[in-house]
């Protein structure tokens, strides 16, 4: 839950402030290079990743760590200690999803009726008011749909991204239920163990995913179903 729901916050908000700072962006060539480079990661597999993250972050030959210790100050266990695991999981899978969920807002925004931001120009509205009062409205049913979606992975969350950044030193945070099932039923055996709690796990998901969308239309928001 505390993987989850921090990596929910952040992963979740950032591409949303992302695409509004890219929208502004009137250089096309620039903005397309940005995107090009923001997205980038989503196609990199954890593997692939968790590989690049120990080559950088290791404690003992992690080249940003040589390089902290070359201007003088102490190694950093980015990933050997719980805590600084933590933030280092949080900040590589912001870096790996912020790019596509970037591209999905710009999407759903290049659908905003340029006479909006007219009418607001006339009125006297400057950039952050557009953000604010135009391009956040007309997104507003994307945001909402994406949130519900991603409400349903509260209970279990990405097993290779735990599975590619985890190690023996920082098993307090890497015990997760998908980790469970994995090492119940693939590595023990205890299939009826595993099922039921990757059983568990799908249905607490398909209710938040319910009560989620239940709530969206309370509010007035056309949800999922």
């Amino acid at each position: 839950m505390l993987l989850n729901m921090s990596d929910l916050i952040l992963s979740f908000t950032i591409p949303i402030m992302l695409a509004l700072l890219i929208n502004e962006i009137t250089g096309t060539v620039f903005k397309r290079v940005n995107q090009t480079l923001l997205y980038l990661p989503h196609f990199l597999s954890w593997v692939i990743i968790g590989a690049l993250a120990y080559q950088l972050l290791g404690l003992g030959s992690g080249m940003v760590n040589n390089l902290i210790e070359q201007l003088g100050g102490n190694r950093i266990p980015f990933l050997q200690s719980d805590l600084h695991w933590l933030f280092s999981y949080l900040a590589i899978g912001v870096w790996q999803s912020m790019g596509w969920g970037t591209i999905i807002y710009l999407a759903a925004m290049s659908g905003v009726n340029p006479e909006l931001y007219e009418a607001a120009t006339v009125d006297g509205a400057g950039r952050w008011r557009k953000m604010w009062h135009v391009t956040l409205p007309c997104i507003r049913p994307t945001i909402v749909v994406l949130l519900i979606m991603s409400l349903g992975h509260v209970m279990g969350g990405s097993f290779e991204r735990v599975f590619a950044l985890q190690n023996m030193a920082t098993t307090e945070f890497t015990t997760t239920i998908p980790i469970l099932v994995f090492r119940w039923g693939i590595e023990n055996g205890d299939y009826s163990r595993a099922t039921a709690l990757g059983l568990f796990q799908a249905v607490i998901g398909l209710i938040l995913v319910l009560v989620a969308d239940r709530i969206a239309k309370k509010l007035g928001e056309d949800g999922l179903l």
